[in-house]
């Protein structure tokens, strides 16, 4: 456990974003693609979607999780080309290698980004700013790629700050900044805030950081459960959580969205067939360090869009177990289907130290 003296220390927390990862990479790799609007994703003309765009594109309304169907409708001189995940993870372990030169504080949060908590740093005399600024010119120099960084005193005005001055950009915020940079802080910014509740607070007249701060947190608990408790900090610029060197990952999973809808349980037999077969290859090659698996699970989309997920403790990971989940999954909707996926929810820490302490006698 830290001490007193560490948690009361002004921290120095660097989130790294780089710039629209995926489509950056294409570019670079093919100079062609530079002159106009791009992104990553899957063929307009197959349900595909969206996982990345340029700057370029952006500027039509092109994003991440859009159907590309939509993206080129908005965009109709949009150049799709499809994701290349095995390229891009290596280029993050090479970005990756960069921050761990500096901090062995280091949390991904995923491919393209990741918190650095460089407090202890002696580097640059101490200076998260140049510290910043030296990863950026490293990644560039080492990659060819460009990355945004924000620097706090915490990990949600860090991630804040990344996208201030994007792309290739950086923004600070020191301590005597803080009250007065997330007055006008749009909640929507809020670490944990999706479009309901943000859409809630729209109805509260809660639009600002500045307005949730006129709640009381006997006010915010009313309105938001568990998380007003969050929200009374966050909103003032409080945020406590540290970064975490090594973060469990709590599930697994694959999916597929289909060309066209699935008619019927043989059919979609035979896709969770395959679905299984791509699952235990990476099931096999990311647990290593076999990790105790808590649940299955099956995740049906149908044609209207609508989702349902069936959730079972099981033994093993047999296909025939996956198999009943389907078909009570199939059974919840008289719809085709359009995805499915399948995966397993993972034991963590503190699922385990529940069972030890249930299993202590009275």
């Amino acid at each position: 456990m830290e001490s007193i003296d560490n948690l009361k220390r002004t921290r120095k927390i660097i989130h790294i974003d780089m710039d629209c990862f995926f489509a950056a990479v294409e570019m670079r790799d093919n100079p062609s693609l530079h002159n106009g609007p791009l992104a990553v994703g899957g063929d307009s003309s197959k349900r595909g979607v969206i996982c990345a765009a340029n700057y370029e594109a952006r500027k039509y309304g092109v994003h991440s999780a859009m159907s590309s169907y939509r993206a080129k409708r908005i965009c109709p001189t949009l150049v799709i080309v499809p994701p290349n995940i095995k390229k891009y993870a290596e280029e993050s372990k090479k970005i990756k290698a960069i921050f761990f030169r500096f901090s062995h504080l280091v949390e991904p949060l995923s491919l393209d980004e990741a918190y650095i908590d460089v407090s202890d740093s002696h580097r640059f005399k101490g200076s998260a700013t140049l510290i910043a600024a030296e990863i950026r010119r490293l990644i560039y120099k080492e990659t060819g790629l460009t990355a945004s960084a924000g620097i706090a005193p915490n990990k949600f005005l860090a991630k804040v700050a990344s996208e201030w001055n994007k792309p290739n950009g950086q923004y600070v915020i020191i301590p005597n900044m803080i009250a007065d940079f997330v007055l006008n802080l749009p909640v929507k910014k809020i670490w944990g805030v999706g479009k309901v509740t943000a859409e809630k607070m729209s109805k509260l007249g809660v639009n600002s950081c500045g307005d949730l701060q006129k709640l009381s947190l006997v006010d915010l608990s009313a309105n938001f459960g568990s998380f007003g408790k969050q929200l009374y900090s966050l909103c003032r610029g409080i945020d406590d959580r540290m970064v975490v060197a090594s973060r469990e990952s709590k599930s697994l999973s694959v999916e597929n969205t289909f060309p066209q809808d699935l008619k019927t349980f043989e059919e979609c037999l035979e896709q969770l067939s395959h679905l299984f077969k791509g699952f235990i290859n990476r099931f096999e090659g990311k647990n290593k360090e076999v990790r105790d698996v808590k649940t299955l699970f099956i995740k049906v989309k149908f044609s209207d869009f609508k989702s349902t997920t069936v959730e079972r403790g099981f033994p093993n990971q047999d296909e025939e177990h996956f198999r009943l989940l389907l078909e009570e999954g199939f059974k919840r909707q008289s719809l085709p289907i359009r995805l499915l996926g399948l995966g397993v929810r993972f034991k963590t820490r503190s699922d385990k130290k529940d069972a030890q302490q249930l299993a202590l006698p009275l």
